[in-house]
């Protein structure tokens, strides 16, 4: 059975969940492992939302458009 650090084990049992102490002790609180990790899931959601556009109308969303920015 796999263990988890103490880090870990104190944010998953100490109530409402901290994202970012949750980020960093899952990499046990490697800040350039956590950071790698988000951008490259920026870069997969991003191709996801590319390719949910491809097969979207605009019919089908009434107008609305994905954006891969923030306003």
């Amino acid at each position: 059975m796999p263990t988890i650090s103490a880090a870990a084990y104190d944010v998953q049992f100490s109530g409402p969940v901290d994202e970012i102490a949750a980020a960093l002790a899952f990499h046990d609180s490697d800040v350039r492992a956590t950071i790698g990790t988000l951008l490259a899931d920026i870069t997969f959601l991003k191709e996801q939302l590319a390719i949910a556009q491809i097969g979207m109308s605009i019919g089908f969303t009434r107008g609305w458009m994905p954006s891969y920015d923030r306003d």
